[in-house]
């Protein structure tokens, strides 16, 4: 002997108020991923006509124009380079140098590079507005 509700519940799914919940996640995460700072020291680099994308494997010294050496964020010296580049000789080493950096202080951070068996040297540069 059931009674039966008068009222019968209907079993439904409400997906547009998912669909706006997913949105508004879509927006805050596109909002905040495009301040994202990458992190490094502040070089100006040198202008260049052409350009062309570096993978993101690499290793990046950077040349200030005080004439500091920089592998990723840890100050190395012209000695330390090769060794440090033996550990990592199948990524491309991108180095920064800052527009006032003196060619002979490149030349002997690439000569360094060498000396440690890096082989796929890149120089990053700017375009020319």
């Amino acid at each position: 002997m059931g009674v039966e509700p008068r009222f019968k519940r209907e079993k439904n799914f409400a997906v547009i108020s998912m669909a706006d919940i997913v949105l508004l996640l879509l927006i805050f995460f596109l909002l905040t991923s495009s301040y994202i700072v990458q992190p490094g020291l502040r070089v100006r680099l040198p202008r260049a006509t052409t350009k062309e994308a570096v993978s993101e494997d690499r290793v990046i010294i950077t040349i200030t124009k005080e004439g500091g050496v920089y592998m990723g964020e840890k100050a190395v010296t012209l000695t330390q380079i090769p060794y440090l580049i033996e550990e990592n000789k199948d990524r491309i080493v991108l180095i920064k140098a800052d527009r006032e950096v003196s060619i002979a202080m490149a030349v002997k951070v690439m000569d360094a590079v060498k000396r440690g068996g890096g082989t796929k040297i890149v120089i990053a540069t700017t375009p020319e507005e």
